[in-house]
């Protein structure tokens, strides 16, 4: 038999009380305890002895409401999800239960034992998730700490003579920023991947809750708009998760450049097919080639890579029915690829940070990305000895400019 998950309701509504309880009777294969306060102050009590596996909490509670007893709680290192019963529906509350941190919200009266159960393990997979994040990020924390004592330590032996000393100490610098880049690029990878998870999962999550209301032919529209809500939600996780990996890859030197020689334009045009079906609606890529000479020596994953990521960029940044354009040219010794949206453009003083991991420019924080795309592009290109710029200017578009070298 699975172990017992221990619930306790905070509601200060008997009523409501039964009602749950019924409704937790009546999920199949059920393996619930549940446990009842209508107390905030016991609530609270409760809480931190930790011996419940999930929260559900009514939104008003007398005096109080239930996010301030969330609030509290999640400030004290309650670690357990938090489930928020209320009577309203909309997104002022959705964004008022997940700040407080609240992992869910359920309308009270439009629930059943479905939702019910769904809610509960989603939210306790999720609770374990960020937990196992906030563990590696303490590990990395410690890390950290010990290797900075042991460079302290390695800084206090060298001080015995002046040469060595100041070669030590230069060393000991670099690695010390290093280690400040690294601890800044964990802090960004942690607070990135909860935000950017977050969005999808939640799409996901509301899509499937919603699509088990429509049972008849006649709905079948509104079945298949979830469904395309879900698969979109699913590629915005593979490409953030791509995206991690790719990064990951690349600071563990496990990217290389492996030439060999191929047709360039074929190569391309095979490109812009696949990515002519991802597009934004009416979008079109453009591809032009220059110059006779068509075979090129260069890493063709890579290049692959490279260019699915700068077309992406140029969907993404750009309107619909807006035009992408994409150059090559060979010439001898080098060849040149050229990205061009008609896109937002990026502002001027965000020129200099664009390809720093996690970094959004100020006019790009609403469009879902992680910020590594770029970063990922630069040191794909760096990998293959070649050379990569841009030119920008707000509301008129980006384009990327692409050098690679080539054998005599």
């Amino acid at each position: 038999m699975a172990d017992q998950i221990r619930i306790l309701l905070v509601d200060d509504d008997e009523d409501d009380f039964v009602i749950t309880r019924d409704i937790i009777q009546d999920i199949p294969g059920r393996h619930y305890h549940l446990d009842w306060t209508a107390s905030f102050p016991e609530a609270l009590g409760l809480i931190r002895k930790r011996k419940h596996d999930v929260y559900l909490v009514d939104f008003f509670l007398g005096a109080h409401d239930g996010l301030e007893l969330i609030t509290q709680a999640v400030a004290e290192g309650t670690t357990a999800p938090f489930i928020l019963l209320t009577g309203q529906t909309d997104r002022e509350t959705d964004e008022k239960a997940m700040r407080a941190g609240a992992l869910d919200y359920l309308v009270k009266g439009t629930f059943n034992p479905y939702d019910l159960e769904r809610s509960i393990r989603y939210s306790i997979e999720h609770a374990k998730s960020l937990c196992e994040i906030q563990t590696l990020n303490a590990q990395l924390e410690q890390r950290v700490e010990e290797r900075t004592q042991e460079l302290a330590e390695a800084i206090q032996k060298l001080e015995q003579t002046n040469r060595i000393l100041y070669e030590a100490q230069l060393d000991i610098e670099k690695a010390l920023q290093k280690e400040k880049e690294l601890n800044e690029l964990k802090s960004r990878f942690v607070t990135t991947a909860s935000h950017e998870f977050r969005t999808p999962l939640s799409t996901v999550l509301s899509s499937a809750s919603i699509i088990s209301r429509y049972k008849t032919t006649e709905e079948d529209d509104k079945r298949l708009k979830h469904v395309e809500r879900i698969k979109s939600a699913v590629q915005n996780l593979t490409v953030i998760l791509n995206d991690f990996l790719s990064m990951s890859r690349i600071e563990e030197g496990k990217v290389y450049n492996i030439p060999s020689r191929f047709n360039l334009v074929g190569f391309t045009k095979e490109v812009v097919e696949d990515m002519q079906a991802l597009v934004k609606e009416g979008q079109r890529i453009k591809f032009q080639h220059r110059g006779s000479e068509e075979f090129v020596q260069l890493d063709k994953q890579l290049l692959k890579n490279i260019l699915i990521n700068l077309l992406s960029n140029a969907s993404k940044y750009s309107a619909e029915g807006k035009t992408i354009h994409l150059t090559t040219a060979i010439t001898p010794g080098s060849v040149a690829i050229t990205v061009q949206d008609e896109g937002i453009g990026i502002p001027t003083p965000d020129h200099t940070h664009l390809f720093t991991p996690f970094f959004r420019a100020q006019n790009a924080t609403n469009i879902q990305g992680t910020g590594l795309g770029l970063n990922i592009v630069k040191r794909y290109v760096e990998v293959m000895e070649g050379a990569l710029t841009f030119t920008s200017a707000l509301d008129q578009g980006t384009t990327f400019h692409l050098s690679f070298p080539q054998p005599a």
